[in-house]
């Protein structure tokens, strides 16, 4: 990856700027610098290489005696991005639900870790392997791979200690499938959150299903396995779910299908493309058909396929006896966190665990945000973490941040929102000023004079203006073969984002000149 030199030196000192602290800060006694701590983080995707990358921007003095180590337990780093080279069948879970023809639904100007462009020559809708690759370089570039083992799998994770003081002990297996075991004073959690697929169920789905075994056909399938659009020539097929990975789908699948269906509850996130029937959710089944909730039905399908998202769970402090299974649960355990695999709580701004049992700042989650832009959001959350991780007197008491935490739950319910049903989606495009509140918030407690500042940038924001515009005008762009000439010259943010401009303006302009009023589509990350 190629950076420009001047913007990455302007970065490294922006984030001082609110980073750095005077030594006589740190702790209440002004002695936390001297202190050796020890941090494991779990996952080596965007989250994690984020929280790696900060805590080594700690100053020297405060992280010297620092024993820092990230765990993956995959073959390299990318999380998500990176492919599973052999993946397995149902019912055993492949390792991403990565398939090959996955583009990103964004731009990846906006995905991208502030200050750190993609190469020159990325297409503004690039293929996987882009992403990865950009991962690869984030961790080369900043000298992050001498902290991180890869294929070393954490299986449990307990505290052993009281509220005031402890350690995480851990359990590893290593590459060569050998157990074994680490002691850490602090753990962020950092492995994403699509790894269990979540699997509905239909009335009368085994009766449907039965008669498969005269023609060996039909299945029902989360799309987790799902990899190639060809498999599915001549079928007719029922995508479930509206969201990002359930439109690419059908809109893949229908290139080969004999019908494609998508039903969905309300409203797709975004409209397919290609021949793609829109229904509303699946009713019941019967021994022949799928029956909608509108009464319409479906003849002859032969594949379902689930884009029906994923369980929260997080099964390394499930065995630790940390964090506790209750589906559609909205109880709190004083001693332990709960998911109901929707929603993992109670976290502090879902970052920091406000469980009993240990400090507020022993225990962290990188990456839980949904609808969040990946990369920008976990280094604001990153920022927030580490500088709190060296120096724990930044948070409130447990009391009050638990208060704050019902305050804003109760502001969801005050404008329709289900705390324990939206779980740790950023609603109504609010991720932005969730990574400018976590930044002005720790400023404001380190007494920076940067607290007016904005973390997010103002061409990250202006995008969702002409989102929809900018997609349909790439498509055209790469249709008339002219991206190569779209894309040269162009290296920086600020060349990234123009380009960004110039293409949503000339498709508007091609628009209105053809009288075409077409929707501004809903972003979606």
């Amino acid at each position: 990856m190629k950076f420009d030199f001047r913007q990455l030196a302007c970065s490294l000192l922006g984030s001082s700027l609110f980073r750095l602290l005077p030594l006589e800060c740190l702790s209440p006694h002004g002695s936390e610098q001297d202190i050796s701590k020890s941090v494991a983080i779990v996952g080596a995707g965007s989250a994690g290489l984020a929280v790696l990358k900060n805590l080594l921007d700690l100053p020297p003095e405060v992280r010297a005696n620092w024993d820092i180590v990230l765990y993956e337990q995959r073959r390299d780093v990318g999380g998500v991005w990176l492919p599973d080279p052999s993946p397995s069948p149902p019912p055993e879970l492949p390792e991403t639900p990565l398939y090959p023809q996955l583009h990103t639904n964004t731009p990846v100007p906006i995905m991208t870790y502030p200050g750190i462009p993609f190469p020159p020559g990325t297409p503004l809708y690039p293929l996987h392997e882009y992403i990865e690759q950009y991962h690869r370089d984030y961790a080369t570039s900043y000298g992050l791979w001498p902290y991180i083992k890869l294929n070393h799998t954490v299986l449990s994770s307990s505290w052993t200690g009281t509220s005031e003081a402890g350690r995480w002990e851990i359990e590893v297996e290593d590459h060569n499938g050998d157990r074994i075991q680490g002691s850490f004073d602090h753990l962020v959690v950092a492995s994403g959150h699509n790894h269990e697929p979540h699997i509905v169920a239909f009335a009368g789905q085994e009766t449907w299903l039965a008669k498969a075994k005269h023609d060996l056909h039909r299945e029902i399938l989360h799309s987790i396995w799902y990899r190639d659009p060809s498999q599915y020539v001549n079928r007719t097929v029922v995508v479930v779910g509206g969201g990002a990975s359930g439109v690419d789908i059908a809109s893949q699948v229908s290139q080969y299908a004999r019908k494609v269906y998508l039903s969905v509850r309300s409203t797709a996130e975004r409209a397919p493309t290609g021949p793609v029937e829109m229904k509303p959710e699946i009713s019941y089944f019967t021994s022949d058909d799928v029956a909608f909730a509108d009464g319409s039905t479906a003849q002859d399908v032969d594949t379902i396929l689930l884009g029906t998202g994923y369980d929260l769970r997080v099964p390394f402090l499930e065995e630790g006896g940390e964090v506790i299974v209750k589906p559609k649960s909205n109880e709190t355990d004083e001693n332990r966190l709960t998911t109901n695999l929707r929603y993992l709580f109670p976290l502090h701004r879902h970052i920091f665990s406000l469980s009993a049992s240990y400090p507020t700042n022993a225990l962290a989650f990188i990456g839980l945000p949904m609808l969040a832009l990946s990369c920008p959001s976990d280094t604001a959350q990153s920022i927030y973490a580490t500088s709190i991780i060296a120096n724990g007197s930044l948070l409130a008491p447990r009391a009050e941040l638990l208060k704050e935490l019902a305050d804003s739950e109760e502001d969801l319910r005050r404008r329709g929102y289900d705390p324990y049903h939206v779980g740790h989606r950023m609603v109504d495009n609010s991720t932005f000023d969730y990574q400018d509140d976590l930044i002005r918030t720790l400023r404001l407690r380190e007494g920076s004079s940067e607290q007016n500042t904005r973390f997010v940038e103002a061409w990250r924001r202006e995008i969702f203006n002409y989102i929809g515009s900018l997609k349909r005008g790439w498509k055209r762009i790469e249709a008339l073969g002219q991206a190569e000439e779209w894309l040269e010259g162009v290296e920086s943010e600020e060349e990234w984002a123009d380009l960004m401009r110039r293409v949503g303006a000339w498709q508007r302009d091609w628009e209105t000149e053809h009288q075409l009023v077409l929707p501004n589509d809903i972003l979606v990350y």
